[in-house]
């Protein structure tokens, strides 16, 4: 449905060059909802934005649809871009048109005469809430409720893919809840292919099916969303996955860290449990078996979608021997065991 092959965005050129993109590939099944996800700065922005061509790559290509928009210009361009509704984070609503005209334009742009104009938009707006807002403009509306206009409107060309820019940047959580579930909802009974770009794992979290990771414009890390929550491949997918847990060791306990373990240091361990180990009570065997007693620090479980994750940090006590010996243990079972240092032995 959607398939970026070796794509490389640069602006400017020599010494000055800015590459935003660097030999991006991609491939979004059709009916999927997929999220890239990364730092600001990291090329997300220009890797939607390369997807309808509003930028065009500096190289590689770009299939949507089963239509290679690289190789696409002028009116062929355009109606190829009918197919690809997209919606940006400060929803770009005309001021001087009320509801029903926003949703209208494109449709407006296209040559449709006013009665099947009507027949499209009033459906739409019922579907994203606003039936009863047709008149109203958009200084009359919440930001929650501006976004929803901005969706039916980018729905209006009946597009077989939607692009969202950062869709919900700019809401509050409750409203953020209620965009995303009326996207799930959309993608469910209309089939329509969603490709978001975000910084809050918590929108990734809640509605994708796959998700990628973008950093100095490559795509790093690529993976289901339930992989990438539970066991991240990459340095900056475990720092994004730690900010949204919000789970670090205390500050306190940082300072302490040492890198290089001996007979007078224990270990400080993160732990990420996945499946059935989340039900499994592994720390109480593990100190019966292994002699260890375990300091937890911290500890939280999450619902991923479809599964459970559990993330612990705690200080494994005993002699070298004993802690070598329950980390082996943990990892036998199949839990993610990252050390994060050692500190000195109370006694």
């Amino acid at each position: 449905m959607i398939e970026l092959s070796n794509v490389s965005k640069t602006y400017g050129s020599g010494a000055d060059a800015v590459h935003a993109l660097r030999d991006v590939d991609l491939h979004i099944p059709e009916g999927s909802i997929h999220g890239v996800i990364g730092l600001s700065g990291a090329g997300k922005s220009t890797l939607i934005r390369c997807v309808n061509l509003l930028e065009r790559p500096t190289g590689g290509s770009v299939t949507v649809n089963g239509q290679e928009m690289t190789r696409l210009d002028g009116q062929a361009l355009n109606r190829a871009r009918h197919r690809i509704g997209m919606i940006f984070q400060h929803f770009n609503l005309l001021t001087t048109r009320n509801v029903f005209d926003n949703v209208a334009l494109p449709l407006e742009l296209m040559g449709h005469n006013r009665a099947s104009i009507k027949q499209r938009v009033l459906p739409l707006l019922k579907l994203v809430g606003l039936d009863d807002k047709v008149q109203q403009f958009p200084a009359q509306l919440s930001g929650g409720q501006k976004q929803r206009v901005a969706i039916a409107r980018a729905l209006a060309s009946e597009p077989a893919v939607l692009l969202c820019d950062e869709a919900t940047s700019a809401l509050d959580p409750q409203t953020t809840g209620s965009i995303l579930e009326l996207l799930r909802d959309i993608n469910r009974t209309l089939g329509i292919t969603i490709l978001l770009i975000t910084h809050e794992m918590e929108v990734v979290k809640s509605i994708c099916h796959r998700v990628g990771l973008i950093s100095d414009g490559r795509l790093v890390e690529e993976a289901e969303v339930g992989d990438f929550f539970t066991a991240p491949e990459t340095q900056l997918g475990r720092e994004f996955l730690n900010d949204f847990l919000q789970l670090s060791p205390p500050q306190e306990l940082v300072n302490r860290l040492e890198d290089a373990p001996d007979e007078h240091t224990h270990p400080v361990v993160r732990l990420t449990f996945s499946g059935d180990a989340v039900a499994t009570p592994l720390i109480s065997r593990l100190a019966r078996e292994c002699g260890v007693d375990v300091s937890i620090l911290q500890a939280k479980v999450e619902s991923i979608q479809e599964r459970t994750l559990g993330l612990m940090i705690a200080e494994l006590l005993g002699t070298q021997a004993q802690t070598q010996q329950a980390m082996r243990y943990l990892e036998s079972h199949e839990l993610k065991v990252e050390v994060l240092g050692h500190v000195q032995r109370d006694d």
